[in-house]
């Protein structure tokens, strides 16, 4: 697997117990989100476009 930058959402709290997201998109047409309370648990892999899908579904509050 590549080596991801990830990056915590600005939308983490950082308190512990609050739900924390981090976000990799250094590595071509691959986005990588994770728990960053677990960094080495599971990737969720996303290709650019289903990105998008996923992360306008959670914007809008489908998901």
């Amino acid at each position: 697997m590549p080596d991801f930058a990830f990056i915590k959402s600005s939308y983490s709290g950082g308190n512990p117990g609050q739900e924390c997201v981090e976000v990799a998109t250094n590595v071509p047409a691959v986005v990588a989100v994770r728990d960053s309370k677990n960094p080495c648990g599971s990737t969720l892999l996303f290709g650019e476009r289903e990105w998008l899908v996923f992360r306008s579904a959670v914007v809008d509050g489908k998901i």
